[in-house]
């Protein structure tokens, strides 16, 4: 595989192992709020894009939707060096841009001027850019293009849609709240419900209460995060995970929690909300990021302001 067209090593920062670390590649729109910059580009084209980003490349981009997530996974890299130097299974974050070179300085100044602890910023100019993800061994790939994350996950590579939002910074620890079924699992009961209806996927989850689900287009990235959380005591871990779930714990939570249990994927708080909103309990957790399937959740938990992820 061919290195992208401009690869810019950050050299401020300590280069990772990928072959040990957590590696997450975000492209531009998803950690920088580039709304009016992308409606630019697509009105006036990518020479007036190009000439903007130069013009302004002193000027630091406003944080956009997974901003914050980058940082809390930062804060975990720093409590895992304090207690061991050598550790390798770090959080690795780079950067995957459409942007030309020319433009992309605008966004190595932005990533310098918040402090932000990206190794690399590759800025490619094929149509598909997500055919470099494996070649960085990376586990999760987070972009506002919907053609892109489809790529992505057809690749076998974790990945989910950000929409832009104003979205409060919450603190530290790193929170991450994961949807179950065809996000974390595989989507076998939502087929089940989708033909035989609410009953019918009721009867089957008791039937294959023994038999742990498939596998999610998420659980790669969710079974290295929790990897990285075992270094710690439940106490004192800076990673804190979520299953938020439209399952009812008293008929289809049992199969879940057996296939966690399996897979050796600790959770931290689990919710079984059996259809309700889940707005209001993502509102109460604050996290950095919440993926989900269903886009009346993800409209639900942008309403409180929470950063969201739709995984098509």
């Amino acid at each position: 595989m061919a290195e992208p067209e401009s690869t810019v090593i950050n050299t401020h920062v300590k280069q990772k192992d990928p072959s040990e670390a957590l590696v997450i590649a975000v492209t531009t729109r998803a950690i920088f709020d580039l709304e009016e910059e992308h409606k630019l580009y697509l009105e006036k084209g990518k020479e007036e894009y190009t000439r903007h980003q130069q013009a302004n490349q002193d000027k630091p981009l406003p944080p956009g939707t997974a901003f914050a997530f980058i940082q809390a996974a930062q804060y975990v890299n720093e409590k895992i060096l304090e207690s061991n130097l050598a550790e390798k299974n770090l959080f690795d974050i780079f950067v995957l841009s459409n942007n030309s070179p020319e433009s992309g300085v605008r966004i190595v100044n932005s990533a310098k001027h918040y402090g932000l602890e990206i190794s690399k910023f590759c800025f490619v100019s094929d149509e598909d850019s997500t055919q470099y993800l494996k070649s960085h061994s990376v586990k999760l790939f987070l972009s506002a293009d919907r053609t892109d994350v489809c790529n992505a996950l057809r690749r076998g590579v974790s990945a989910a849609l950000v929409f832009q939002q104003d979205v409060q910074a919450p603190s530290t620890p790193l929170r991450v709240v994961f949807d179950g079924d065809a996000v974390l699992f595989s989507d076998e009961t939502d087929q089940v419900f989708r033909e035989q209806g609410l009953e019918g996927a009721v009867q089957y989850e008791r039937a294959m209460e023994a038999v742990p689900m498939g596998e999610g287009p998420l659980k790669a990235f969710a079974m290295h995060l929790g990897k990285i959380r075992k270094k710690f005591s439940q106490e004192e871990s800076p990673i804190r995970t979520y299953l938020v779930t439209a399952r009812s714990g008293r008929d289809m939570g049992i199969r879940a929690i057996k296939t966690l249990r399996e897979w050796g994927l600790a959770i931290d708080e689990a919710f079984f909300m059996d259809g309700a909103p889940k707005s209001p309990v993502l509102a109460q957790i604050q996290p950095h990021i919440f993926f989900d399937d269903g886009l009346h959740n993800i409209q639900g938990a942008q309403d409180v302001g929470v950063p969201s992820a739709w995984v098509p």
